[in-house]
């Protein structure tokens, strides 16, 4: 059962930000010590990617485990209450997302995604990055 009343959960979802939110600024740091500069949110490019590495044509979505339907992780739990809709909802994220990810690779574009929950692990996040640039772990 929801603890805040159906107005005000609206209020706080229409609140989530599409940039700047704090997984997208932990890869942003992370990358930006490991000493890799880059571009964000081109709108040049399909799907507006969040980070983009020109020299290595490289693409990276961060993207939210709810919104985007990460699959087995516990934060992409649907909500009990307008199942349908949020389902639909979803759905039609990763739809999108799915095609903007063909659209990139089909300008020559490399494109990653990295889940929220990825990025809660420093760690993690930076043996990721380094797989995903081509950097070993002893770089």
């Amino acid at each position: 059962m929801d603890t805040v009343s159906p107005e005000q959960r609206s209020l706080n979802m229409s609140r989530v930000g599409r940039r700047d939110t704090a997984p997208e600024l932990r890869v942003r740091r992370a990358a930006h010590a490991m000493g890799f500069r880059f571009r964000l949110h081109r709108r040049d490019l399909p799907g507006t990617p969040d980070i983009v590495f020109p020299r290595h044509r490289l693409a990276i979505f961060v993207h939210g485990c709810f919104w985007h339907g990460h699959a087995g992780c516990p934060r992409a739990k649907l909500p009990g209450s307008n199942v349908e809709f949020w389902t639909l909802k979803i759905d039609r994220n990763r739809a999108r997302d799915q095609t903007v990810l063909e659209a990139l690779k089909a300008a020559g574009w490399r494109s990653e995604v990295i889940w929220e929950c990825e990025t809660r692990s420093g760690a993690g996040l930076d043996t990721r990055l380094r797989s995903i640039l081509g950097m070993t772990n002893s770089a």
